[in-house]
């Protein structure tokens, strides 16, 4: 059952992609270069720097503050593109903090972003961001994207992952504006989305979405796999 439920999924997100890469960055070729490198053999390789910019779900946060760092999406893409890329050295690197928001995460990403050298940056502020007003809310990613870009660096952005608490599959849900903004900036800047929001509504329709959660805002390894479907897309 859940591993129909998966390919359902997958086939949702393809479909997505089909339909958006006239628009946002072409998953097939954005992360080209990137891609190249991956494949590229020692001694002539080098390391790669993926860097996760957000809130509580890219740091691994559970239920009782337990924080699972090997079962997030980080590491659990790793593992997924370490299987396509045996040859590539990858350094995940999360600067992500529990219950930022993106206002706050803008504020330090000089500092705590861009020391790292990413060559592919994920920011993922959208659960925490409901609680700020939309406007200054794109005010924080734009600055953040566009610092990215000025120094050549390629974006992905996420739409959120379920808090149980919302109904997402309702598009009158306080998340779905936030989602809505996040794919109207990777319009705008031709950067990379990963939209795990869209399949996540399915999964909250159907009824299922507690099979896909550790806590009533986090979700357990194969929720966090959900996400890494939608980004992998970038990587295939």
């Amino acid at each position: 059952m859940k591993n129909n439920t998966l390919k359902t999924i997958l086939f949702i997100l393809i479909t997505f992609c089909a339909k958006t890469q006239a628009q946002i960055a072409d998953p097939a070729a954005y992360l080209s270069d990137i891609k190249k490198e991956l494949n590229t053999v020692w001694p002539k390789n080098r390391t790669i720097n993926l860097v996760f910019h957000g809130h509580s779900v890219p740091s691994g946060y559970g239920d009782n503050h337990l924080v699972h760092t090997l079962e997030a999406y980080p590491n659990l893409l790793l593992k997924t593109l370490k299987e396509k890329y045996p040859y590539a050295v990858i350094n995940v690197i999360v600067t992500a903090i529990g219950g930022e928001d993106a206002i706050r995460g803008q504020a330090r990403f000089e500092k705590d972003v861009l020391p790292h050298k990413p060559d592919v940056l994920f920011i993922d502020y959208a659960l925490n961001d409901r609680f700020s007003p939309l406007d200054k809310v794109r005010d924080a990613w734009e600055k953040m994207i566009k610092s990215a870009l000025a120094n050549h660096i390629k974006v992905i952005l996420l739409t959120p992952s379920p808090d149980q608490r919302i109904d997402i599959s309702d598009p009158t849900n306080p998340l779905d504006p936030y989602a809505e903004q996040i794919k109207s900036l990777a319009v705008t800047y031709k950067t990379g989305l990963a939209d795990p929001y869209t399949p996540f509504k399915k999964i909250v329709k159907e009824g299922n979405v507690k099979n896909y959660m550790t806590s009533i805002n986090h979700p357990n390894k194969e929720g966090h796999m959900i996400i890494v479907g939608a980004i992998k897309l970038y990587f295939y």
